[in-house]
């Protein structure tokens, strides 16, 4: 059976989920793939442009058409999209953020931030930097928060007593409600706020679109409606 690029791309994100990033390598990922190793590089020349692949793959449906709705709503299901593509495999966030992010699903999503942005009042060159804080925002958050599920709770539990006794009283209990709040939780309430900041850079004159109501996943902030993270 001749073995296509999309194989191995299919078979690469299997061999993730089931080895991680570290175990991911063109010799083992052959194997899994009842094929040499070298026959990988029929279709990828080297691991880094595999990897790009893969990381286009991962986001292919975070650009689809967004439904008609308020510019908040839409921003937060993009990034509700992003992070839940992220999550949908193991060390999802490492391997985008290990990538350029310049395949063609990566742009489309790019370019539909900036469009949504544009649409709501901004200029291109704003709405470009705050499409960045936003990947940069989700990415971030989807790291660390993929990188705390794979660490064992005690070794979280040690981290923080050790802590308690040289942080202030008000960054331990900050610290202490950060560790036992959902992560889903902890996200819709940093991407509403992001929202909102973007919100008070939109003039006047636009800025007066109606609000989204808020959705029982951001109750701790100011809240839009969105798909499910």
């Amino acid at each position: 059976m001749l073995l296509r690029k999309a194989d191995v791309v299919d078979g690469a994100l299997k061999f993730l989920d089931s080895e991680g990033l570290d175990g991911l390598t063109m010799r083992k990922l052959g194997a899994a793939l009842n094929v040499h190793g070298g026959a990988l590089y029929r279709h990828f020349p080297n691991k880094a442009a595999l990897l790009e692949a893969m990381a286009n793959k991962l986001t292919e449906g975070v650009g689809v058409p967004l439904p008609e709705a308020p510019w908040r709503e839409q921003i937060y299901i993009l990034g509700q999209r992003f992070r839940t593509a992220m999550l949908a495999h193991r060390d999802g966030a490492r391997l985008v953020s290990g990538t350029h992010a310049t395949g063609a699903n990566s742009i489309t999503a790019g370019s539909l931030v900036v469009d949504v942005l544009c649409g709501a009042g901004l200029a291109p060159d704003q709405a470009g930097s705050l499409a960045f804080s936003l990947y940069y925002y989700v990415l971030g958050h989807t790291l660390d928060e993929q990188n705390q599920a794979q660490t064992p709770a005690e070794e979280w539990q040690s981290g923080e007593d050790q802590l308690a006794s040289r942080l202030s009283p008000q960054y331990a209990e900050a610290f202490a409600s950060l560790m036992n709040t959902d992560p889903a939780e902890r996200f819709a309430y940093g991407l509403n706020t992001f929202i909102e900041g973007v919100a008070s850079r939109i003039p006047p004159a636009t800025a007066a679109a109606p609000r989204a109501p808020a959705s029982r996943a951001s109750r701790t902030g100011p809240g839009v409606t969105g798909e499910p993270g």
